[in-house]
């Protein structure tokens, strides 16, 4: 009998899969989500080189261009904290006004925060505050402003460069046909002794691949992420029996972490092809998930064999971690540990 047949729909009429419905990966907000150390750091870098360029300019010597920068430093570190502090605050905001009107409130806080900041240096009497001062710091404050948030909306639109889109559609599709092939040999053996299992698999097979269908440029849950991996992980236990032995230790306080899809899925892979598969004891998988503060930790822990056994584990780990950082830069940590018997791999991301 023809495998379609068991499957029970012809080989020209596939079943509709349910569609997945997810959050684009950089949404409207993400322009605007600008509390991040690296991303701060880089803003506060970018004005400070601007304004020792400034100083520069109009010194008369290097005493005055040190008194123009320190007076200077005071209200632009002021001005740009405040700034990225309150476009934080209110980034869900900002998407909603139309373009233009985006600009003009944003470059007009900008002006606000640089007279704020001015005005610690008139309350100090170290720059007595006039018209032309007043206005002077007024105009850079706005385009200050103006050039960051053109900086951060170049960010946005330049963080999903078609090559690594091109990578991220590769890797959702890179279910390996071997894998495949036996899934459909194990569910067909099954079909006769078990049915309710075999008519499980196909379910599990049928989740991962209306995954790896789904929109590349989408995000997901911790949760949904965690339910892929046991169902991927329940088809392997059908080929292993008890050579796999799966623990998992799960926080549920870090399931609303957003990650990229199929983010575990390649790593329970990974960890099965190179720790369980290839001694003949098998192996232990440990999956682990935990909420610290604002950040939520993911751990996966396999045993290994012989170092000349666990080559190739470099490919997939380089995917993910490039989509991480695609989706939350510097926020995500991505770290590998590998002892004489264990492969550890630690992630973090933003909740």
């Amino acid at each position: 009998m023809q495998l379609s047949q068991w499957l029970g729909f012809s080989a020209t009429e596939l079943p509709d899969l349910p569609e997945l419905r997810t959050p684009p990966l950089l949404d409207a907000t993400r322009a605007f989500d600008v509390c991040h150390v690296g991303l701060v750091l880089r803003a506060v870098l970018g004005v400070q080189l601007l304004l020792a360029l400034g100083a520069a300019l109009v010194a008369r010597d290097l005493f005055q261009w040190f008194t123009l920068t320190a007076n200077g430093t005071v209200v632009t570190m002021f001005a740009v904290l405040s700034w990225l502090l309150i476009v934080c605050a209110a980034k869900k905001l900002w998407p909603r006004l139309p373009e233009p009107l985006q600009w003009l409130v944003l470059m007009s806080l900008g002006s606000a925060c640089a007279l704020m900041g001015f005005g610690l240096l008139s309350f100090t009497w170290i720059e007595p505050a006039t018209a032309w001062r007043v206005g002077s710091v007024a105009a850079a404050g706005a385009s200050g402003a103006g050039l960051l948030l053109a900086w951060l909306k170049l960010r946005e639109h330049t963080q999903r460069p078609a090559d690594a889109l091109a990578q991220l559609v590769e890797l959702q599709s890179r279910i390996r046909p071997h894998f495949l092939f036996n899934t459909l040999n194990s569910a067909i053996a099954l079909v006769q002794v078990d049915p309710a299992r075999a008519e499980s698999v196909l379910e599990d097979l049928a989740e991962l691949f209306r995954v790896a269908l789904a929109d590349a440029s989408a995000s997901v849950t911790l949760e949904e992420e965690i339910d892929l991996a046991r169902r991927y992980l329940a088809i392997e236990q059908i080929r292993f029996g008890k050579r796999l032995r799966i623990v998992w230790h799960l926080d549920p306080e870090a399931n609303a972490a957003r990650v990229p899809p199929l983010l575990l899925q390649p790593l329970v892979e990974n960890a099965v092809r190179h720790g369980v598969e290839p001694n003949d004891d098998g192996g232990e998988l440990e999956v682990r998930t935990r909420r610290h503060g604002a950040e939520v930790e993911i751990c996966i822990v396999n045993t290994v064999g012989a170092p000349s056994r666990t080559a190739g584990h470099g490919l997939a780990l380089r995917n993910v971690r490039q989509r991480l950082k695609l989706m939350h830069d510097v926020a995500a940590q991505f770290d590998i540990e590998q002892t004489e018997d264990r492969f550890t791999l630690r992630i973090l991301v933003p909740l």
